[in-house]
């Protein structure tokens, strides 16, 4: 059986990675923070409702079933 060849800590990440960061980290403050309407948690800024994930999500399973019970009464 062969053994898996080890992985240098230097292969991993490169100095280009450590040069970038502190843009990455600027680029990430410099984003707006948008607050669920719901629970406060937080939301994406491309929402028009400002919902988090979360909210969005019982949302849609709350209309799928209010939908269901209208067919059924039917």
């Amino acid at each position: 059986m062969k053994r898996k060849t080890q992985i240098k800590p230097n292969d991993v990440v490169t100095e280009k990675f450590f040069d970038s960061l502190p843009l990455i980290v600027a680029e990430e403050k410099a984003k707006p923070a948008y607050k669920c309407a719901v629970c406060g948690g937080e939301s994406t800024a491309e929402a028009a409702e400002h919902l988090c994930w979360v909210c969005r999500r019982l949302k849609i399973s709350a209309w799928r079933d209010s939908e269901q019970q209208v067919t059924a009464q039917e």
